[in-house]
């Protein structure tokens, strides 16, 4: 009697090095295998000159699940995966290794982008929350002063009740944060030159320009992708039109934020930042963000990490699954949106 045919179709696994062990719990991998032919132990970490077993599995793979570090799919490696139909990538970006050739071919490709804009945005209201209250700035003067203040003159001003917060980009993570942000008493301004003014509204934030948004917000979040025409877009003059005591919180890329300018700000104590990223991603050792009172400097920790990546891991296995069952991906990244989107 003849085996029964297996026809789960066969995937590889490609990723950076210890990617894979962090991303994938047992019951993932179990998960995984039930829906595809693959070893989870076998992780492409190139795929150009690949060893012989992951040469064996390109070539015989129609789906490739994806994560950090994955290596580019260049035309040079779609030649050795005639049978590619499809990427899953259980992570955020698919600039890194998504090419022109993927989209040529006509490659179906999701990401778990939305399962990592959570993460960030809970990062950002947390943020918010707490500058509004300014717990930075109490936080430290109660360090120093170590006595008894009369806190609440000091703070008359604080508070997030009809506080303003300014939005800079409709991206996953700014929609993610305009919507935690609705069960608190905020109003919400949006900058974002591809929304128009009724599906602000429709999100629960009033479209405003950038200079706008920096004049009347005490907190100014930034969540614009970084291309080209967002290099520096928070500059002198935005930074300047903040009023005295506002709040500069940046989770997207420390590009978009001209450091030269902000620094002296922060420096005269003018401003307060928030940010988990910066131009350079490592600061200097002597930069002054490390020790200034009125900074929060974290070290791009907003994004999923720890337990988080398993959400990825998830978002990622739902799409492999309607994958297989002929169904197209929930979440589908197309090409045409990468030029305005991370």
């Amino acid at each position: 009697m003849p085996a029964p045919t297996d026809n789960r179709p066969a995937a590889l696994l490609s990723m950076g090095p210890g990617i894979a062990e962090r991303l994938f719990t047992d019951d993932h991998r179990t998960r995984l295998t039930g829906l595809v032919r693959t070893d989870p132990a076998l992780v492409a970490h190139r795929l150009t000159d690949p060893a012989p077993a992951v040469a064996a599995a390109l070539a015989d793979a129609e789906l490739l699940v994806t994560c950090w570090g994955a290596p580019p799919l260049t035309a040079g490696v779609l030649d050795a995966a005639p049978r590619l139909r499809a990427v899953v990538h259980a992570a955020g970006s698919v600039k890194h290794h998504i090419t022109d050739a993927c989209w040529e071919r006509g490659i179906a490709v999701t990401s778990a982008a939305a399962a990592n804009a959570r993460p960030v945005a809970e990062y950002t209201l947390a943020a918010i929350l707490f500058a509004g209250k300014n717990v930075l700035a109490s936080a430290q003067r109660y360090r120093n002063l170590r006595t008894h203040h009369d806190w609440r003159e000091e703070l008359d001003n604080a508070g997030n009740y009809r506080g303003t917060v300014g939005i800079v980009g409709a991206s996953r993570i700014g929609r993610r944060v305009i919507e935690l942000l609705r069960p608190f008493d905020l109003d919400v301004l949006l900058y974002d030159p591809y929304v128009e003014p009724a599906e602000a509204a429709a999100l629960g934030a009033v479209l405003v320009t950038l200079d706008e948004l920096c004049a009347r917000s005490r907190i100014v979040s930034v969540h614009a992708p970084q291309l080209p025409a967002t290099e520096h877009m928070i500059g002198a003059a935005q930074l300047a039109a903040m009023a005295d005591g506002s709040t500069l919180i940046n989770t997207s890329r420390g590009s978009l934020v001209d450091e030269d300018a902000l620094l002296p700000e922060l420096i005269a104590g003018r401003l307060h930042a928030v940010l988990d990223v910066t131009e350079p991603e490592l600061p200097p050792a002597d930069s002054p963000l490390y020790d200034l009172p009125n900074v929060l400097l974290t070290p791009h920790v907003a994004g999923s990490l720890g337990g988080e990546i398993h959400r990825m891991a998830d978002q990622a296995l739902d799409e492999v699954e309607r994958w297989t069952k002929g169904l197209p991906f929930a979440d589908p990244v197309h090409p045409a949106r990468l030029d305005v989107s991370a």
